[in-house]
């Protein structure tokens, strides 16, 4: 009888001040025998919440980049498998049966997954969250900054796991409003360096400016359906409105900055 995929799964989560979500997604992961914890300076609880669960090890890493921090969290592992999770995401239960069920011997390197958006525990009817690889062979796969946040690059097949996993991050919304103008910086970064034809459609109308704030808003409540959920649509299209001004606002202003230079200089010449 072939070993199941589950019994060479480690499961890997990125950690800072995260005690709103982490219990939540650390009781959907009591199957593991070890669970690897990246973290980089919690001081809400936690690192409390990780150790109630003796299964969860953490390490300590100051953080960088998100790149890094998820290539460091990968050193750590001792299986072939690792499950990267994010602390605001909860595995399915139908999820955990389909990796239950899955084989090591169909020739696949990598899994992606799809999500089920939940605003404080509310599922939307859509986001515009995309599908993403979380579990994949530690040996094929390391990973990449990309704007705000990392990619991981799998060297081989990647197939697509049927059930889903839910993300439902809880923190206070002042923290998400703070963590927007990095975000933005970090994106305007991403879309002014890579190359055109690289960029994805999302990120060629970022690149236009003031086409992806003007159609967030209808494009999420409408077509994504988001109406139909009351104030948690509402919530999130306002959520994303004003993600994609701050992205258009840090384009505009960098592009300002920039034609302004030359006048200022010839200005200081005369």
């Amino acid at each position: 009888m072939n070993q199941t995929l589950l019994d060479q799964i480690t499961p890997l989560i990125i950690t800072l001040d995260e005690a709103a979500n982490l219990e939540r997604t650390l009781n959907q992961l009591r199957w593991a025998p070890r669970i690897v914890v990246v973290d980089s300076g919690s001081t809400d609880g936690t690192l409390e919440i990780v150790s109630r669960f003796p299964q969860a090890q953490v390490f300590y890493r100051a953080f960088d980049t998100s790149a890094a921090q998820c290539n460091f969290g990968l050193e750590q592992i001792r299986t072939d498998w690792v499950l990267s999770l994010d602390a605001d995401y909860e595995l399915s239960d139908d999820l955990i049966a389909e990796l239950r069920r899955l084989s090591d011997t169909i020739g696949l390197d990598g899994y992606r997954a799809s999500f089920v958006y939940r605003i404080h525990g509310f599922p939307l009817s859509g986001s515009l969250y995309p599908p993403r690889a979380v579990l994949y062979r530690v040996a094929s796969a390391h990973y990449v900054d990309e704007g705000h946040t990392q990619r991981v690059a799998i060297a081989g097949r990647v197939g697509d796991l049927h059930a889903p996993i839910y993300h439902d991050d809880r923190k206070p919304l002042s923290r998400w409003i703070a963590s927007q103008q990095r975000y933005a910086r970090l994106e305007a970064d991403h879309l002014l360096s890579a190359s055109k034809h690289r960029l994805t459609w999302a990120n060629r109308v970022r690149l236009a400016v003031y086409p992806a704030p003007l159609l967030v808003l209808p494009y999420v409540l409408l077509r994504k359906g988001c109406i139909r959920d009351g104030w948690p649509g509402w919530l999130y299209a306002l959520q994303r409105l004003f993600a994609e001004t701050m992205i258009a606002l840090e384009l505009i202003d960098r592009r300002l900055r920039n034609s302004a230079e030359p006048s200022a200089e010839t200005g200081e010449q005369s």
